[in-house]
């Protein structure tokens, strides 16, 4: 799913104030000594401030998840682990997400992977925003994401944010992003907000209280 933001669609007082008070996590997809996820998702955060919706930091160092060890597949929604059952609360915390990822090998990284593929129901009909950093800017990381997305039924917005390693980074090391980025950064940051309020909703409509 692609979607693009909504425009001039009239919503109610309810569905407004939903809207106001939308959750989203900023996931650092890296856990790597010496990563860089750590300061281009502060960046993002940084940026993020201000703004109607909540930010917050959710760092996967934080929630150490071995490899999928759950006996039953997620889709089933019968997690028996401390850890799996911790990592499915703090999914289900949030209206939307906000990938930070590395691209290692045309692909993104394996803890983040392996945290998507943990639980199911708590990502479904939620909305994702894509950052990605590598020595093309990490767009194919972002483009294999946005298949797995697809399955876990997250609708993925167009407006995306790509730092390559050369341009974006002093020496390969200090992030320093060219200002052309913030532009974009707040046309993603209101695709991603039009959605997440509009699949809360829908998520309220569809699983009454």
């Amino acid at each position: 799913m692609r979607p693009k933001p909504f425009a001039g669609v009239a919503v109610s007082s309810s569905e407004r104030c939903m809207m106001d008070d939308l959750r989203i996590a900023i996931i650092l997809g890296s856990t790597r000594p010496g990563r860089k996820s750590e300061a281009v998702a502060q960046w993002v955060l940084e940026r993020a401030a201000g703004r109607g919706a909540v930010y917050e930091l959710v760092d996967l160092k934080d929630h150490p998840l071995p490899l999928y060890d759950e006996p039953i597949p997620p889709s089933r929604g019968k997690y028996e682990h401390d850890h799996t059952q911790e990592w499915a609360a703090t999914v289900a915390r949030f209206d939307g997400y906000v990938l930070v990822t590395p691209e290692y090998n045309h692909s993104t990284s394996g803890v983040l992977l392996n945290a998507l593929d943990y639980v199911y129901a708590e990502w479904n009909d939620k909305v994702a925003a894509l950052v990605s950093y590598g020595m093309t800017g990490g767009v194919r990381a972002a483009e294999h994401l946005r298949q797995v997305l697809a399955e876990l039924h997250v609708a993925d917005v167009e407006a995306q944010l790509t730092f390559s390693l050369i341009t974006d980074f002093e020496q390969y090391a200090t992030f320093a992003p060219a200002e052309r980025h913030v532009a974009q950064a707040e046309k993603m940051f209101t695709q991603l907000e039009s959605w997440a309020g509009a699949l809360k909703t829908l998520r309220a409509s569809t699983n009454p209280s």
